[in-house]
């Protein structure tokens, strides 16, 4: 393998895990994929954007993995910037990558955020409650709200089902295929469900964007990557037997299911009553 490819592989996060067995995000980010959201880079920059981060703002990021947007909210240069990474490998890259003055990364569960309450003037996390069982969604939608002060604003961007009517036996087989898949508990909401999930935990949404679920599709990948590092990329999988079987079953049920499974960002503003 060439020492660039390896360099890829080892700088990976989820170091250690069984190729075959791994979540497919830290699967993705060992074959060199850096953009892992569901919406690709768009719709991450589109949240940032919407949020209108500046340089009076106190910010905390949930499970910021490789740091993409992280890297675009520091462009705003907000007056402080905390992420909350459980990933062993992720944290300690993330240190690295943005370190500077009031900038940290705290290692632990967006469930219990070492944080005080009002901390934070903006918040967001991404493909975070995607994977998460529903009272883990609430203690992370609640632990958030804790932290941020009234009226902040609050980000997502996950993963969605459509229709909002989608018949109860489609959605089950549209679950059950991607855990499969990404070897992690896939759940994903209607628009509707993320809208009720939210006003439930004490957020009012105020403006959402789609995209389409197209994180493995080639124009996707090229757009979100860059054509030199994409074929860095395709290089790593191809070599990789066991990469190679696992990109192209989740390409398969990404495809098989695209006219049910679409990107979802979302800006909500924190009530001023506890949920």
């Amino acid at each position: 393998m060439p020492p660039q490819a390896a360099e890829t592989v080892r700088a990976a996060p989820g170091d250690g895990l069984d190729p075959a067995t791994m979540p497919g995000h830290w699967l993705l980010a060992r074959m060199g994929k850096r953009v892992l959201r569901p919406g690709g880079r768009e719709l991450s920059a589109w949240l940032i954007d919407r949020m209108a981060i500046g340089p009076d703002d106190d910010v905390v990021e949930v499970a910021p993995g490789l740091g993409v947007t992280a890297d675009m909210a520091l462009a705003r240069r907000p007056r402080s910037y905390v992420g909350i990474e459980r990933d062993e490998r992720a944290a300690e890259g993330l240190r690295r990558r943005i370190a500077g003055p009031d900038r940290r990364i705290i290692r632990g569960s967006a469930e219990t955020i070492d944080l005080p309450d009002g901390a934070a003037s903006a918040g967001w996390g991404e493909a975070v409650l995607t994977m998460c069982t529903p009272p883990q969604r609430e203690r992370i939608l609640r632990e958030l709200h804790r932290v941020l002060t009234p009226g902040a604003r609050l980000g997502m961007h996950e993963l969605m089902l459509v229709p909002d009517d989608l018949p109860a036996a489609r959605r089950d087989a549209i679950l059950a295929d991607l855990s499969a898949a990404i070897r992690v508990g896939a759940r994903p909401l209607t628009r509707a469900e993320w809208a009720a999930l939210l006003s439930s935990c004490g957020f009012t949404a105020e403006a959402g964007e789609t995209r389409p679920m197209a994180l493995l599709s080639p124009a996707r990948v090229i757009r979100d990557e860059g054509p030199g590092r994409t074929l860095r990329i395709l290089g790593n999988v191809l070599r990789d037997p066991v990469a190679r079987r696992r990109v192209r079953a989740m390409r398969t049920v990404f495809h098989r299911h695209r006219e049910h499974l679409a990107a979802l960002a979302v800006v909500a503003r924190r009530d001023d009553a506890r949920p």
